[in-house]
């Protein structure tokens, strides 16, 4: 009855039983292995016919399936729906039927943004891995957490909205609808049950209650900050939103300007981040990028008093912050950042026109341009100095946009003859240069910058009381630390690159803050959290307002509001979160979606936490791993997880690059010129060429028609300006999802970059096309196929056994290792193997097909069920390899004559040395060094090498 009811839901015919199938299935078997004499082919109806459109119709599905490998277009659709009906993948919640005595796995893929555009066949590659994974750890057992929910806020929807009128909710559904329906097409296994959107009031409520827990420990404030304000966006940006002084989206302006904003202080945690990193299965790349972000040094807070030119005090104190303090004596200026809070008072006021024309300058640039290397150094004299505590000399204080002001102090002492920038600045600007370190061993360019340690010189004074002459720098540091701390010019400080989070966006499109402001005071009193979610209020005009207002500051009913403690009238706060808050911790709300009343069930979360593997592009490794981490470890002190960090292992997919581009270049005349003429190319115009005009010679490629022209050939990032983006729903209607997963992890390992080519794919739905009809048989006249398979109830051969255990133990472990490609050739192997059979025993069968299936499930799945299983195989057992059919009986063994090599032999690993010698004699190519000669003697070592000495006096005779 369970196969009955399973086959109408499939609307499939329930295999045949192997004693009723007909004589037919037995010869296509035999005509398949070369036995009988291939069937005569039936030619396709014409395009049009006398029984009319109809038949014209039925003629075009014809070719369709005879062009198709196998029927993929019928199957995978009908394993969807079953999935979904049957709610295959759902992950049941503890205390709802979850043996949670079995291990688990969490698999995780990084929070997508649901785009307009949909997906391209970039995005399937991680998915595809976190899904083997997944359908792999089911199959060995493992209770498995595989979720897939929407980072849905954010700039791109706004600005969309702006551009067309349409409000960002509708837009966001519509981008999600598209995108889970791709999902979907491409038979991914997770578990739909628990989909969460960081839009829902639902979810945002605890992105909000999290907020509060921040506010609450003083690790959220508010602050008076230079920001990235963008005027045509009307918001302000991160860092890694601006690109050459513009936004990334977009391409507008952007300038600096203080702004009171919202700040996380995750620089509290700057240690632990550090830290923690150690005992993570991470990229070391990516945790080495997480540290230079950190960028923890030792070093010395210094302290210069400012004064004018005769030395006259200007009741000023700048804090330098230093990691070379043993320089001291070489600081010949001082340098401030452009937005340095005291600029103003420290600027005099012949130079005021010129600094503030500076700082204009500098305010439209972004901190990446600012701190590049290359970069020309600039600067402007600010009229005023500074007293040296070491030498008691006066040097110039200037300002100059490489110092930020959100790095240190926000100044520097500037020490010429040992740093890079600052020697390149003097040598500008005509300052003094003096060399207060001398390498140990060896010499240095002197019209370079020596940055390195080495012995102390021109380092003493007597007025001050400091000598640091003579000693080495690490010890000359320590003195210097202790001399400033004594005589109160310093102390010794720890510092790090890493700033406090700037947490708030001049969007409407974001997470409301849950604060107001009382209206007499000002004073800033958060929401009571039986009061959130605080909702996100409807607009019509969503647009900036130019003057910086956030546009919520347009919702004046939902602005103006009653503090329910005072009773005071307040006004909410109108800036919204930035667009990764709610990514921040959405692992945690997928154990436990649906839950009301806490952020997560600490049962749950003991049980599931952390997520065990983590897949996502490289350009995640520093903002969203290192706040999430952030919050992570708050939560963690606070008793709500149980763990010190959110993801275990982390696993970062290279990019598929689109198909590769061919350029030729022709001349003015319209000739053909070279790309490695020697002639400049930049005079030539460029024209692409098609795949089909280009041959490859040697390790470059060249015209078909005149192989003498070599063109360009180079693969780009998929991108809609450049017209290479490959749509999946195209490649799956084509070929079938399965072949699109399938060749995405045949393309080569991982975590490395790919270059998509349509031929490529074609090969990987050749072999699935190969697997079909090796179980089913070939296809009929009509282009359909018989129903059952073709298996036997042979049992199988020691050598079928052997093929299977190795493709078995191959397979498990490419599975664990994450090196799918090289998984996928050992099933090739076996299906190449398995075409020379007599027989296709159904067990071996059974077996490889579960193999195949965290691959490609839709396939997978439909031989399962004509193999006679009415069940979906996703909870069946993983193969094991068995160690006895692993052992190979026989060996190649080299055979040599007068030591030297002259061919091989297939021996039984149990042969004795007379046998192996009588396999060698009897071999044909041996046999011409053997026949009529004298042995000396044979030397055999087993399963090594059969050395063959002959008598040279015979062998001359």
């Amino acid at each position: 009855m369970m196969a009955l009811a399973l086959q109408w839901q499939l609307h499939l015919p329930l295999p045949l039983p192997l004693q009723a199938r007909p004589p037919a299935l037995a010869a296509a078997r035999r005509r398949q292995r070369g036995l009988l004499a291939p069937a005569r082919r039936v030619p396709p109806l014409p395009a049009r016919c006398c029984a009319g459109d109809a038949a014209a119709a039925d003629a075009g599905k014809a070719q369709a399936a005879a062009r198709r490998a196998y029927p993929y277009d019928e199957i995978e659709p009908r394993w969807q729906r079953h999935w979904e009906d049957h709610r295959t993948f759902r992950t049941p919640d503890i205390g709802e039927g979850l043996d949670t005595s079995k291990p688990k796995c969490y698999i995780l893929d990084m929070f997508p943004y649901p785009s307009g555009a949909g997906l391209h066949v970039g995005h399937p590659l991680g998915y595809t891995a976190t899904d083997i994974l997944s359908r792999f750890k089911r199959m060995k057992g493992f209770n498995v957490l595989h979720p897939m929910g929407w980072d849905a806020f954010g700039l791109p929807a706004e600005q969309y909205a702006i551009e067309t009128g349409t409000h960002p909710k509708i837009t966001t559904e519509r981008n999600i609808e598209r995108f889970r329906t791709q999902l979907k097409s491409l038979g991914f296994s997770y578990d739909w049950d628990r989909e969460i959107s960081t839009t829902e009031p639902a979810y945002y409520k605890w992105t909000q209650w999290i907020f509060l827990q921040l506010l609450k420990r003083g690790l959220a404030y508010q602050a008076e900050v230079p920001v990235n304000w963008c005027p045509a966006l009307g918001t302000v940006l991160a860092n890694e939103e601006v690109v050459d002084g513009v936004s990334e989206r977009g391409g507008y302006p952007v300038i600096r300007k203080p702004m009171r904003q919202w700040m996380l202080r995750i620089t509290s945690y700057a240690d632990r981040l550090l830290e923690d990193l150690n005992d993570l299965n991470w990229p070391e790349s990516i945790k080495e990028m997480q540290r230079n972000w950190i960028g923890r040094s030792k070093g010395a807070e210094l302290v210069f008093s400012a004064v004018d030119k005769e030395g006259h005090d200007l009741g000023a104190t700048l804090f330098v912050y230093t990691t070379r303090p043993d320089t001291i004596f070489g600081a010949t200026y001082l340098v401030v950042a452009p937005e340095h809070v005291l600029l103003s008072s420290l600027t005099s006021e012949e130079q005021r026109a010129h600094v503030e024309e500076y700082r204009e300058l500098a305010a439209r640039k972004s901190e990446l341009e600012r701190t590049d290397l290359q970069k020309e150094k600039t600067g402007v004299f600010s009229g005023s100095y500074a007293k040296n505590p070491a030498t008691g000399e006066i040097i110039p204080i200037w300002v100059a946009d490489y110092v930020l002001g959100s790095y240190g102090t926000g100044a520097i002492m500037a020490v010429p003859a040992h740093d890079s920038r600052d020697h390149e600045f003097a040598l500008k600007y005509e300052l003094p240069i003096i060399k207060v370190v001398s390498p140990q061993n060896g010499s240095c360019d002197p019209a370079e910058a020596y940055a390195d340690d080495g012995i102390m010189i021109n380092s003493s004074s007597t007025s001050s009381g400091l000598d640091i002459n003579g000693m080495l720098s690490q010890d000359a540091a320590k003195k210097v630390i202790a001399w400033v701390e004594s005589n109160g010019f310093g102390k010794k400080k720890v510092n790090y690159k890493l700033r406090d989070w700037l947490f708030a966006r001049q969007r409407y499109w974001g997470e409301p803050f849950p604060v107001s402001y009382l209206d007499d005071t000002n004073e800033m009193v958060p929401l009571s959290e039986d009061e959130l979610p605080l909702t996100l209020p409807e607009l019509d005009d969503f647009t900036p307002t130019g003057t910086g207002e956030p546009p919520l500051t347009k919702a004046t009913n939902w602005v103006s509001t009653i503090d329910p403690l005072s009773g005071k009238p307040a006004r909410r706060e109108t800036s919204t979160m930035p667009q990764w808050a709610g990514s921040c911790w959405y692992y945690l709300r997928f154990m436990d979606p649906k839950n009301s009343g806490i952020l997560v069930d600490k049962a749950k979360e003991r049980y599931w936490g952390p997520v065990d593997i983590y897949v996502g592009g490289a350009e995640h490794s520093v903002l969203h791993l290192l706040y999430a981490r952030f919050w992570h470890k708050v939560l963690y002190d606070m008793g709500v997880v149980s763990t010190k960090e959110p993801f275990k292992c982390l696993i970062n997919q290279g990019l598929i690059l689109g198909e590769v581009e061919y350029t030729a270049y022709r001349d003015s005349e319209g000739r053909w010129v070279s790309a490695d003429s020697d002639s400049s190319l930049n005079d030539c115009y460029q024209e692409k060429v098609p795949a089909d005009k280009v041959t490859k010679v040697g390790d470059h490629y060249v015209l078909r028609d005149d192989p003498n022209v070599r063109l360009n050939a180079r693969a780009y990032k998929m991108s809609k300006s450049r017209g290479n983006v490959i749509n999946p729903d195209d490649v799956i209607s084509e070929y079938g999802a399965d072949s699109l997963r399938l060749y995405e992890m045949f393309m080569g390992p991982l975590r490395d970059s790919k270059t998509w080519s349509t031929g490529g794919i074609e090969g990987v739905h050749r072999f699935l096309g190969r697997t079909w009809r090796l179980i089913v048989g070939p296809p009929l006249p009509d282009g359909s196929y018989n129903d059952g398979t073709m298996t036997t109830e042979d049992e199988p051969t020691l050598d079928q056994l052997r093929v299977l255990h190795k493709c078995i133990a191959k397979v498990t472990e490419e599975i664990d290792e994450t090196r799918f490609n090289t998984a996928i050739s050992a099933m090739m192997e076996f299906v190449n193997a398995a075409y020379k059979w007599e027989t296709q025993p159904k067990s071996v069968t059974e077996s490889f097909v579960l193999l195949l299936s965290p691959f490609a499930p839709h396939l997978a799945e439909e031989l399962w069920f004509r193999l006679g299983h009415p069940q979906s195989l996703a909870y069946e057992q993983f193969p094991e390899a068995k160690s006895e059919y692993l052992e190979e009986s026989k060996l190649v063994l080299p055979v040599q004559i007068n030591g030297k090599t002259r061919g091989t032999i297939l021996v039984d690993k149990s042969c004795s040395e007379d046998d192996v010698f009588q396999i060698a004699a009897s071999d044909e190519k041996l046999s011409k060094y053997l026949a009529g000669k004298g042995i000396r003697k044979r030397i055999y070592v087993p399963g090594r090498i059969l050395n063959v000495i002959l008598d040279q006096q015979k062998a001359k005779t």
